[in-house]
């Protein structure tokens, strides 16, 4: 799993449209990054974009499938990330329509941060 440093500046040029994105190295490939929710990946110069039931089956429809990784001890793990039809990457319009969508799944998945309580000293 890679992502060149070329493919990455490719991207954040195509998301131009999309509002300021980064990128962050993470388990060989990268993370795509904005106001600090992950949204994309990218694994082998290729780009996958969160889904969830009301998208996945835009991606299906175009023949693309779930990133998938193979676990510790040769089990596959599907990941809710989809491959991004090669159409959109010469498409920068839609490409950011399908980011955003992708960045709104992502705001709704991510969990609450978590309240710190304050601990009672022992007196």
């Amino acid at each position: 799993m890679s992502a060149s440093e070329g493919f990455q500046e490719f991207l954040k040029d195509q998301l131009a449209g999309f509002g300021p994105v980064a990128i962050r190295r993470m388990f060989g490939g990268a993370g795509v990054y904005a106001d600090n929710v992950m949204f994309g990946l990218i694994a082998d110069d290729t780009l996958y974009l969160k889904a969830d039931d009301t998208t996945a089956p835009a991606f299906e429809a175009e023949g693309m499938q779930a990133f998938t990784y193979t676990a510790k001890g040769g089990k596959p793990i599907s990941m809710s990330y989809w491959e991004v039809p090669p159409r959109l990457l010469e498409d920068p319009d839609e490409l950011t329509t399908w980011a955003r969508a992708a960045h709104a799944i992502a705001c709704a998945a991510k969990k609450p941060a978590r309240k710190k309580t304050a601990r009672k000293r022992a007196t």
